[in-house]
């Protein structure tokens, strides 16, 4: 079950790598509607969600719902971590707040998980 879930959560990360990677081009200017839908990195960032959908499917095969749905929980902290380090956003005390009750339900999680 660890393979699963680790491809789980692998998944939900390059899920946030793909997010990253189709605000940065929304930012740009683009000349056409069409160039700005349809150009390498918004194509890739879409293959990306593809493949993580593939991956998603995949560990469902083996892990629980309920252990899916608190993988895809951390995908917060690293939209969080990206926007800090890349887009220079603020992190606020209610993101904190945020963030530590998504890690204290990680937590609590596992501590109940059979083992």
């Amino acid at each position: 079950m660890f393979l699963y879930a680790g491809i789980y959560a692998l998944g939900v990360f390059l899920a946030s790598i793909s997010q990253v990677m189709l605000k940065m081009e929304a930012m740009k200017p683009h000349d056409t509607v069409i160039a700005e839908y349809l150009n390498p990195m918004v194509i890739f960032a879409y293959a990306i969600f593809f493949l993580t959908t593939l991956m998603t499917i995949l560990a469902y095969t083996v892990i629980p719902v309920s252990l899916g749905a608190v993988l895809e929980a951390t995908s917060y902290l690293y939209v969080t971590a990206f926007g800090a380090l890349i887009f220079k956003e603020r992190i606020t005390i209610p993101k904190l707040v945020a963030i530590g009750l998504i890690i204290f339900g990680v937590i609590v999680f596992a501590l109940g998980m059979p083992s």
